[in-house]
């Protein structure tokens, strides 16, 4: 029986795993922690099919300066990390020519178009259903001036197809009770439901995965051996050796560690978020809620209110500021004036940013048995079960449902 190896456990690399298990394969899931501890144990628990636009367009540079002189803005950079991002950042200017970001918009909108799709049959099929929230997003916009800036975004959903209801007034309130009356207008996305606890989701689907057969290993992966047919075996830091005739690398913000092991670098950098969850909120939610001016999201999730957003770049290795949290829950508060912020816990991690916000899902362009899977940014819940179902068709020969040609790794 063929062997894969999958490197990374978090929600996109379990979900691969499971995906190829199903199939008849042999799989080995390897992870330096346990399952769904890395950036899927704290991300907003929100599948964000409408949230897929470039972070490159003209919007998001017209507010980059005043954002990277607030200390309290959506967007820090630590001084002292700030020359080893100008590589990042130049490619990000490139993928902000109007003709790249109808590409790179096209490209998100294929593979949030088929989220549902994918995710509903993955629920089904593993007896999680009860995981996924009916109820939608509510974007919130303070008065006509915060709605007019967000308008551009709110045109590209037009123009793909994407659900989507304006909304105002008392209609608002009738729909969440908690919020505060001072928001003029919000925008029901219906289709960004809410995963009751992402952590959670990915642990129950590892289970499925050994389940049918598949084997979880914990370790760090610290080298390859390779052949000219490619690699044949992984070697750990604890000197194991693991042979396989395919390897998936989905190790989300620390792909590019591995990558460039292949002489494959990526320009991957991790785009820091912060959480606050809160145990006893003192009110209750039906559906999340984003308030883009404001820069957070608030979702009802893992038995409580969880308040995330903003991105820090600071590298892996950079201890956590937790001054980050701190500012969303005080901006939620504004959203929520009766929120109570008792039993908490704050929690940082590491999104995989590309600088054009489309994922990387596709071979090796440089070894014949290697994938990846990665680059996934703040949409790697959103994303997982359909880049479970592309990588599987892929690696297993099969025809992906959409071009992948978007995704491939020799793109930059």
């Amino acid at each position: 029986m063929s062997s894969i190896a999958v490197i990374g456990a978090g929600v996109i690399g379990t979900t691969i795993a499971y995906a190829l298990q199903r199939r008849g394969f042999a799989v080995t899931l390897i992870d330096r922690d346990t399952p769904g501890k890395g950036a899927s144990y704290g991300n907003m628990a929100s599948i964000a099919v409408t949230e897929f636009m470039p972070a490159s367009r003209p919007g998001v540079w017209a507010h980059m300066p005043k954002w990277l002189l607030d200390p309290e803005g959506p967007v820090r950079i630590r001084p002292a990390y700030m020359p080893k991002l100008v590589p990042w950042f130049l490619r990000f200017l490139a993928a902000s020519r109007p003709s790249k970001l109808r590409e790179l918009e096209a490209a998100g909108a294929a593979l949030c178009g088929r989220v549902h799709e994918d995710l509903d049959a993955l629920l089904r099929e593993t007896g999680l259903t009860h995981m996924l929230s009916a109820e939608g997003c509510l974007s919130l916009y303070a008065d006509e001036a915060e709605f007019r800036a967000d308008r551009a975004h709110i045109e590209i959903l037009e123009r793909f197809g994407f659900r989507h209801d304006i909304i105002g007034g008392h209609a608002i309130h009738d729909l969440e009770p908690a919020l505060t009356t001072k928001i003029a207008k919000a925008v029901l996305f219906p289709d960004n439901r809410s995963i009751a606890d992402p952590y959670r989701l990915v642990t129950a689907l590892a289970d499925r995965f050994q389940a049918l057969g598949g084997t979880i290993q914990t370790g760090d992966v610290v080298g390859f051996e390779q052949q000219e047919t490619g690699v044949s075996a992984l070697r750990l830091a604890d000197g194991r050796r693991l042979a396989a005739d395919r390897i998936v690398l989905a190790a989300g913000a620390f792909t590019g560690r591995l990558s460039r092991l292949l002489g494959e670098p990526i320009p991957l950098e991790t785009e820091r978020g912060y959480h606050t969850q809160i145990l006893s909120p003192g009110i209750s939610m039906r559906h999340s809620i984003i308030w883009p001016a404001r820069a957070f999201m608030v979702t009802p999730t893992a038995g409580g209110i969880r308040v995330g957003g903003t991105v820090e770049m600071a590298g892996l290795d950079a201890s956590p500021d937790y001054r980050r949290a701190k500012v969303l829950v005080k901006r939620a508060k504004e959203a929520l004036p009766d929120l109570e912020v008792e039993d908490i816990s704050e929690w940082m991690g590491h999104r995989p940013a590309l600088p054009d916000t489309v994922p990387v899902i596709g071979p090796s362009a440089k070894r014949k048995n290697v994938f990846y899977a990665t680059g996934h940014g703040h949409l790697g819940l959103t994303y997982a079960a359909t880049t479970g179902r592309l990588m599987a068709d892929l690696v297993t020969g099969a025809t992906p449902p959409i071009d992948l040609k978007p995704y491939r790794i020799d793109r930059f």
